[in-house]
């Protein structure tokens, strides 16, 4: 099964063109391996472990089975195991509750500048 179409089925990423473009742009890593980085036609094998980035999520799986199809939530567990450390939910948790976006009011929109600030902020 190729790597897009399995992060795809196990819920990891909302349609598979996403799943392939995060492969494409550098967020999926093998992480049991030399950490290099995936293209979207990688052969998936059980017992490999990959390192994403979702967003500000910085998530470890390790593939159990490959699914016939997109499974259900509740049957994800059958297919992978979450490894990612409870440290990074909780800072993300925290992130959310500081909610660092909010601007106040008669701002305006962020210019280019401050937008191209926030992304960096956000995802490195």
């Amino acid at each position: 099964m190729r790597l897009d179409k399995y992060l795809w089925a196990v819920r990891l990423y909302k349609t598979r063109s996403m799943a392939a473009d995060a492969c494409a742009n550098g967020r999926v890593k093998l992480a049991n391996g030399d950490g290099r980085e995936l293209k979207p036609s990688h052969d998936v094998k059980v017992g490999e472990r990959y390192s994403l980035n979702i967003d500000q999520l910085h998530k470890e799986v390790e593939v159990l089975a490959l699914p016939p199809n997109r499974v259900g939530a509740p049957l994800v567990q059958g297919f992978m195991i979450d490894r990612t450390p409870e440290e990074e939910y909780e800072r993300i948790r925290m992130a959310r509750q500081y909610a660092f976006e909010k601007r106040d009011r008669g701002v305006g929109r962020p210019t280019k500048r401050e937008r191209r600030e926030i992304e960096e902020f956000k995802y490195k």
